[in-house]
């Protein structure tokens, strides 16, 4: 198979998708006024629309998925992962199973706490309990780019308690007493994804003793002054994946700007997008577009996503994936759709590393009728603080999969797991239950495509700079 790289940044920062995004990166996380770009200009050619919608797609890849996911958890009833709204929490208090299908790759170690913040009337407040040692935990906040604005938990902020509020981009009052820190968000609407550290089944009450005490607080009520007024309502386009993934994704993202201000960089793009009909709160009739305009922007956002999918199923790190917008640099764009592709809200490195492997030595994808091995030789298991853990699913769905011993993943917290007699520990990825003392060792997969995610928490600095690496997988003898 191809060789695990320590870093992925230079080789994705000269890909063709980047090419059309460099530049772009933004300096300052002020924002200015939402841009309208309504001045009249000459319609493009097929040939610049063709080029924009490539472009326009890939922006839109990683805020649309986002968008999926916000919908479905504050909007959609019939959605098993529905939250119940904004400014409250949903916390799960078991581990990921097959029948979570809130976002792709979710991982079987730490059970969620989802949350989603409207700070368009005023900031929130976020009140964490202290946690002692040894139980991890970390709550990661997200804007609608996807980009990690903000850290609380045991790494970021320690384990005492404290008090964080959280503020959208257009407010500007005073912060009260009694508030630890402020994170100012770039868009109206951020999400949390929370990991809680469970201790097997004998530690579910003590772990929800935790989840209980993360409270969400508006501001005005926590500092006991008046309430403002609310913010409009909102008329949310129902999710729907197939327009979404073609030039329909363009309302969606027409919609999604009214609550991301423009960024002062992206401006000049923003001129551009909108010879093709973008634009914070503009409507979008595809039916009423020259035909040969509206094929070259199809054609474009296709070339794009088929781009996108190949980069994604060669690549074998998260590194450079998920950040801010200034951790990911000049080509953001490209990086911030590819963590969307490959595992939505991703943590940022400091926080975790993520690696995968997705084909063989043949460069075909991992097939589950074969029998595998992951090998680590005697004092080379991954360097992380915390805990690690290598996560089956399948493909092309991204979910676990069922097996018949109900093993999702494998990691240092497995039991029962065994060490070779030099000291090496070996996991069999199979479809079919490995024969003798392999067993202790298996980590089902289905029998078909699959591939597989190692996540390192906590990783020290060996992991982070690539000096240790995932070794690669191999046939089994």
């Amino acid at each position: 198979m191809t060789s695990i790289r320590p870093s992925i940044l230079a080789a994705v920062a000269v890909t063709t998708l980047a090419t059309l995004v460099a530049g772009c990166a933004s300096t300052s996380p002020d924002r200015a006024s939402p841009a309208t770009h309504d001045a009249p200009a000459a319609p493009p050619t097929p040939a610049e629309a063709r080029a924009i919608a490539k472009e326009a797609w890939l922006y839109a890849y990683a805020p649309l998925q986002g968008y999926k996911t916000m919908y479905n958890q504050t909007q959609n009833r019939d959605f098993p992962g529905f939250v119940g709204g904004f400014d409250r929490f949903r916390h799960y208090t078991r581990l990921a199973t097959p029948a979570d299908t809130d976002i792709v790759t979710p991982n079987n170690d730490t059970p969620y706490s989802w949350a989603w913040l409207d700070l368009r009337a005023e900031p929130m407040v976020v009140s964490l309990p202290a946690v002692p040692a040894p139980r991890y935990f970390v709550n990661q906040w997200f804007d609608l780019y996807t980009h990690n604005f903000a850290y609380t938990g045991v790494r970021a902020t320690g384990r005492d308690a404290g008090n964080y509020l959280f503020a959208g981009p257009r407010w500007k009052g005073e912060v009260p007493k009694g508030i630890t820190k402020v994170f100012r968000a770039e868009t109206d609407f951020v999400g949390t994804l929370t990991r809680t550290q469970l201790n097997g089944p004998a530690d579910i009450a003590a772990m929800q003793a935790v989840q209980a005490k993360y409270t969400l607080t508006p501001l005005s009520k926590f500092a006991g002054t008046p309430t403002p007024a609310p913010a409009p309502a909102i008329a949310w386009p129902r999710w729907d994946e197939e327009k979404a993934a073609g030039i329909g994704s363009i309302e969606y993202l027409n919609f999604l700007l009214q609550f991301m201000p423009v960024v002062p960089s992206e401006e000049a793009m923003f001129a551009r997008f909108a010879q093709i009909g973008i634009g914070a709160g503009k409507p979008f009739d595809a039916a009423k577009l020259d035909p040969a305009v509206r094929a070259a922007i199809e054609e474009g956002m296709a070339e794009s996503a088929s781009e996108l999918k190949a980069r994604a199923l060669a690549e074998s790190s998260s590194k450079g994936f998920f950040g801010t917008r200034e951790e990911l640099g000049s080509a953001y764009l490209i990086y911030r759709s590819m963590g969307a592709m490959l595992g939505i809200y991703g943590n940022s490195i400091e926080e975790a590393v993520y690696a995968t492997q997705q084909k063989g030595p043949d460069g075909n994808v991992l097939d589950g009728s074969k029998h595998w091995v992951l090998r680590f030789e005697r004092g080379a298991l991954p360097p992380c603080n915390e805990f690690w853990s290598i996560t089956m699913y399948g493909l092309p769905d991204r979910f676990l999969i069922e097996n018949p011993i109900n093993r999702y993943s494998v990691g240092d917290r497995t039991e029962g797991l065994r060490k070779g007699a030099d000291g090496s520990l070996e996991i069999y990825i199979q479809h079919d239950r490995p024969e003798g003392a392999r067993a202790a060792n298996w980590l089902p997969a289905p029998k078909g495509p699959f591939f597989f995610v190692a996540r390192f928490y906590g990783p020290r600095p060996e992991l982070i700079e690539g000096k240790w690496t995932l070794p690669a997988l191999r046939l089994a003898d």
